[in-house]
Order: C-alpha cells, then sequence, then structure tokens
C-alpha cells in the first residue's frame, strides 16, 4: 500500500490536464473571446459552499498555468485542509481571458478531488482507535486514478494497488477459473515474484484454511457478517493480513474496525463520491491599475 499526500508527478499530470482542456475549450473559448477584451485584467476567489477537505490546489493552478502562464494562483488554505461554507479557497490574478477559460476545467478537478478527499477522511474518523486502514479501490473514473489515490491520501486514507499490474489479488471469477482457492492461490504463488503478496478473496469460513495452506498473505474477506468476520479474525490468529470488503457505510465501518481486520476496502470512496461543491467569482482590474490594486471579488 502507498501512503502520504505526494501527487503524482508533473510529467503524469500534463497529459491528463491537455486532453481536459482540449475536450472543453477545444479550438477556443468562443464566449470568452467574443465579450471579453484581450487586455482585460482580473481577480477572482474561489471559495467553498460547503463542508469538507480541500484537494487538487496544485492541479488546479497548474490548469491555469497551462490556459495562461500570466495568470498567478495562490491557494488561502493548505492542500488537506478542512474548510467550512464560505472560507476562500484560492486567490488568482492576471489576464480575465486565461482565468475564465481555465474555470472549469480546474473546478471540475478541484471539486471532484476534494469530495473524495473529504469522504475518506470521514471514514478515517469513524476507525480512529482500531488498527484498521482505510484502503481505497480500482473503482475510479478512467484516466484519473493517480489523481483519485491521490486524493484518498490527502484525506487520510491507503491505497490498495494501483492496478492489475502491481499486485495479485485473486477474486472469485479466478477462483472458479483456477478450480478453487487453494489451486489459484499455488498457480498465483508459482507466477509471482517472491517479493510479492497473494491475495485471495474467501466469501466463507470454510475457505480460510484452504486459502493459508496454500500460501495466501492476506485474505480479502468478502461482504461477510459481523459476527463472521470475527471468527475469520479468531481462526486466521494474525497468520495473515485481514481485508474486509463489501458494502462499507460510514455507518457498519465502526463495527468492522472493531472486530479486528488489519484493512477496510471501500470503493465508495472513489465510484460513487459528490463533489465539494466551489465555486469561482471573477472581479475585473480597473484599466491601467496595477494588478495588485484591483477589488478583490
Amino acid at each position: 500500500m502507498t501512503t502520504g499526500p505526494a501527487l503524482p508527478p508533473e510529467w503524469d499530470l500534463e497529459p491528463l490536464l491537455r486532453a481536459a482542456l482540449a475536450e472543453d475549450v477545444g479550438a477556443g473559448d468562443v464566449t470568452t473571446l467574443a465579450t471579453v477584451p484581450a487586455d482585460r485584467q482580473g481577480e477572482a476567489s474561489i471559495r467553498a459552499k460547503a463542508a469538507g477537505v480541500i484537494c487538487g490546489l496544485p492541479v488546479a493552478a497548474r490548469v491555469f498555468v497551462l490556459v495562461e502562464p500570466r495568470v498567478r494562483f495562490t491557494p488561502e488554505v493548505a492542500e488537506g485542509a478542512r474548510v467550512a461554507p464560505g472560507d476562500l479557497v484560492a486567490r488568482l490574478e492576471g489576464p480575465a481571458r486565461g482565468i475564465l477559460t481555465g474555470e472549469r476545467v480546474a473546478l471540475n478537478l478541484l471539486q471532484h478531488l476534494s469530495g473524495i478527499a473529504t469522504r475518506t477522511a470521514g471514514f478515517v474518523a469513524r476507525v480512529q482507535g482500531t488498527k484498521a486502514r482505510i484502503v481505497d479501490t480500482r473503482k475510479t473514473l478512467p484516466g484519473l486514478r493517480a489523481l483519485a489515490k491521490y486524493a484518498v491520501r490527502v484525506g487520510g486514507g491507503h491505497n490498495h494497488r494501483y492496478g492489475l499490474y502491481d499486485g495479485v489479488l485473486i477474486k472469485e471469477n479466478h477462483i472458479a477459473a483456477a478450480g478453487g482457492v487453494g489451486e489459484a492461490v499455488r498457480r498465483a504463488r508459482a507466477y509471482a515474484p517472491h517479493t510479492g503478496r497473494i491475495e485471495v478473496e474467501v466469501e466463507r469460513l470454510d475457505q480460510i484454511d484452504e486459502a493459508l495452506a496454500a500460501g495466501a498473505d492476506v485474505l480479502l474477506l468478502d461482504n461477510m457478517e459481523l459476527a463472521t468476520l470475527r471468527e475469520a479474525v479468531r481462526r486466521v490468529a494474525g497468520r495473515a493480513l485481514l481485508e474486509a470488503s463489501g458494502n462499507m457505510t460510514e455507518e457498519r465501518v465502526a463495527e468492522v474496525a472493531a472486530a479486528g481486520v488489519d484493512l477496510i476496502s471501500v470503493g465508495a470512496l472513489t465510484h460513487s463520491v459528490t463533489a465539494l461543491d466551489l465555486s469561482l467569482r471573477l472581479g475585473l482590474i480597473p484599466a491601467g491599475a496595477p494588478a495588485s490594486g484591483g477589488t478583490s471579488p
């Protein structure tokens, strides 16, 4: 698992951000080009309209740089900060055309990532005092996985595998195709490098001993009732890491953590998150006035 809030490297983000701008701007922002003089300077503010955790400030800043390098983006809160409705999140200053053209892509990403961080923080708060870690899944929007997983870390969660290439996770369909839990684990153990962990999904208690005997390192306890989870923890007795998954809600997750599992994976962190409501308002700097002398919006 990956921890820490490090943002994906710029070279990894550039194609994504350029593609997002190409999708939205295309050959040009015809409304802004038609209505806003090229020399008009502006100041803008981004404010929270709902409570949450802010994530994606460096991403939003990069969007504006790609649109218009002269736009200055100044965060007013730290990445990962909690905000309340009305709080000032960031200020922008520079050519008004650049601010307006970059607004939607920047806000879309900032709102989505803040929504993920906010949802994650809610789950993390519910498991405080237990050993359980909240982890994400691969249920992310195509193309946004690196950023979505970054947002989970900003919210205090941890990352599961990034893709099919960096971790063995044997699910029910693999088990069916291989001919059973034990056979699937043995095949994976023979194929995978000795440094890699083998995780296998178990849906019933009778599959636990079979999985451990075959050499599984992590057991994914899928959609188990609370009493069954407790019994699984007792049976395993520390011989493997235990991950609980399936229908996790903030209301249920505390009880699952108290059962003694090591990890709780939550697809809802990324697959059905509600964007944090943010707004951008533009104010114009009078012609001839220095940029710093404009009126804040």
